[in-house]
């Protein structure tokens, strides 16, 4: 969502980042979502990955969390309810790391992260199908999440996803350092959905389904980026660019993908850079 929205002009890549689609150019957000349901996506997810504390305190706004998470749930679910198809749509709530990406040095505390995340859930709880625990970067920072959900007098029932990101280098452990294993272990008890790997490159999202092939007991899948490996000390406002990998094309971004398959995966998509006509290719692919 916030690569496509910055390429459409919509967004920025720093600062508000997705959020600022939110408030400007609301109705953006509702045709993405469109184009990429008439792509072929099954699930889209809210755009809430940047309507957290430590984005929009950056412009004064951190009072405005819960309105605009709000405010995302709803505009998912229109998109949803005004898309006709034969088979059903849903819609994932995004449960983001609440400081940096990719920084699992950066994960905050417990005492500070559960009330955040209890607050998203409380605004999209009514609105989505499930939630989606996206690029988490370490077991620590997933667990903030699942216990979020536990505590809510709702979430308890509510199914989530689980979707780390991986090492660019070396996709068989998280970005922490911990590995697949390790990590699939931890959060066996909470029963996820699924456990996706996310925001990585093609090559470690494949590593990962690899690894996670002996320990596997839920459906597992990926949903890689278009960048080239990501600095390790990167930030959103640093001055270090992430390069786009001008090489993962739609046709190769689909050869990626049966790959996936190749290894298990049931859930398959796409996060930073791939856009609608990578989606269409895909779900071409498939249906054939």
């Amino acid at each position: 969502m916030g690569e496509e929205l910055a390429d459409r002009g919509f967004s920025t890549r720093d600062g508000l980042w997705s959020a600022r689609a939110l408030i400007d150019h609301p109705q953006a957000v509702v045709d993405l979502h469109l184009d990429y349901l008439e792509a072929g996506s099954t699930i889209i997810t809210t755009n809430t990955y940047s309507t957290i504390p430590s984005y929009l305190e950056k412009a004064g706004m951190g009072h405005r969390v819960s309105e605009l998470t709000d405010k995302a749930a709803d505009l998912a679910r229109r998109a949803v309810a005004s898309y006709e198809a034969s088979e059903p749509r849903y819609v994932a709530g995004c449960l983001p790391p609440l400081d940096e990406s990719y920084r699992p040095d950066l994960v905050p505390s417990a005492e500070y992260s559960k009330p955040i995340y209890l607050n998203l859930i409380d605004c999209m709880i009514d609105k989505v199908d499930f939630f989606i625990a996206e690029t988490m970067s370490s077991i620590d920072e997933a667990f903030h999440v699942i216990e979020a959900l536990q505590d809510h007098p709702q979430g308890r029932n509510c199914e989530l996803i689980i979707a780390f990101s991986l090492n660019d280098s070396d996709g068989r452990m998280l970005r922490s350092g911990e590995s697949i294993e390790e990590a699939l272990r931890a959060i066996k008890a909470s029963e996820p959905k699924a456990v996706l790997f996310n925001c990585t490159t093609p090559q470690s999202v494949l590593s990962g389904l690899e690894a996670a092939g002996g320990t596997r007991y839920c459906p597992i899948g990926g949903y890689p980026n278009r960048f080239k490996p990501v600095p390790a000390d990167w930030t959103l406002d640093d001055n270090q660019e992430i390069m786009r990998d001008m090489g993962l094309t739609p046709d190769s971004f689909v050869d990626w993908s049966a790959k996936f398959v190749e290894q298990g995966a049931t859930y398959l998509g796409g996060c930073c850079g791939i856009g609608p006509s990578f989606i269409r290719a895909l779900a071409k692919h498939l249906n054939a």
